[in-house]
């Protein structure tokens, strides 16, 4: 759904299939191994918080050139994914920011990714590495300061905005997703709004209900003044309540692809997450077949 470019059976290749490895070494957090090949040291230190399961990196101390992994994710400098929308292990924040203290006491000079090209220039990645370092603290702190202030996770998510100083490309990571996924780290998936949380009927269960009570030349009437206002979102609601009524679901279809289109080309003039364009472009194509 999200990449439909991808074949749906895992690749065989040598190097490619690698589940089912055993690793015969383990490097611990705090214990970075340390070897010599060929007259060159090397260290390999376990990181964790970021992106990859082994949270590796590998370091040469002598040349200071850091060859990063995933450590990063796919771009230098980007505001990280702490958990991502296609699933994945939870990435711990503060985990993260600590590893990103690890990283930047190391003063590199050149940084050798697993994407894109190299980065280059001591005093440029120094900044870089010191600005996602505090984005990310600064996201954590602010989104624990509206949980203890009582706010919702809505309340938050609109809120929570990086300062100008800190801004950082969200192709990857999305810092009101990061609010969100801090938020059910720390408060786990109850989210102190809604009583119907904490049973297994869905909402999505009565919105055949629903559609009883609805009179569609209202709704209907409702959701375009919703579109011609330009809230989208608002309309996106509207539009998923009536779900349940399959033939107006499908007389609407129109405005459907009206607002997803519009909440694409929202997301290009903005952000332009990755993931937020996969899934949006995945509906749209569901919605035009």
């Amino acid at each position: 759904m999200l990449f439909p470019w991808l074949p749906e059976e895992p690749r065989v290749l040598p190097g490619m299939n690698f589940r089912g490895l055993i690793p015969d070494v383990e490097v611990k957090k705090g214990e970075p191994r340390r070897f010599t090949q060929s007259g060159r040291v090397f260290e390999l230190w376990s990181l964790p918080g970021a992106e990859g399961s082994d949270n590796l990196l590998l370091w040469l101390p002598e040349e200071k050139i850091l060859l990063s992994g995933d450590f990063f994710g796919p771009q230098f400098p980007q505001f990280p994914n702490i958990f991502t929308m296609r699933g994945e292990k939870v990435r711990r924040p503060i985990e993260y920011i600590e590893s990103l203290n690890t990283v930047i006491g190391f003063a590199p000079e050149l940084i050798l990714p697993s994407h894109l090209g190299p980065i280059e220039g001591a005093e440029r990645i120094m900044a870089d590495l010191t600005r996602i370092r505090d984005a990310v603290q600064w996201v954590h702190d602010q989104t624990v300061a509206g949980m203890n202030a009582g706010k919702t996770l809505s309340e938050v998510m609109a809120d929570v905005r990086l300062p100008s100083d800190l801004a950082l490309s969200q192709r990857h990571g999305k810092v009101s997703w990061a609010v969100k996924s801090i938020w059910e780290y720390y408060a786990t998936w109850f989210h102190f709004d809604r009583t119907s949380e904490l049973y297994g009927t869905p909402q999505t269960a009565v919105l055949e209900d629903l559609s009883r009570a609805i009179d569609d030349e209202t709704i209907t009437k409702i959701i375009d003044e919703a579109i011609q206002r330009d809230e989208w979102e608002r309309a996106l609601h509207l539009l998923e309540l009536l779900e349940g009524n399959q033939a107006l679901t499908d007389a609407l279809k129109d405005r459907w692809v009206a607002v997803i289109t519009a909440l694409r080309e929202r997301s290009l003039s903005t952000e332009k997450n990755d993931y937020e364009l996969y899934w949006l472009d995945s509906r749209l194509r569901s919605l035009t077949q």
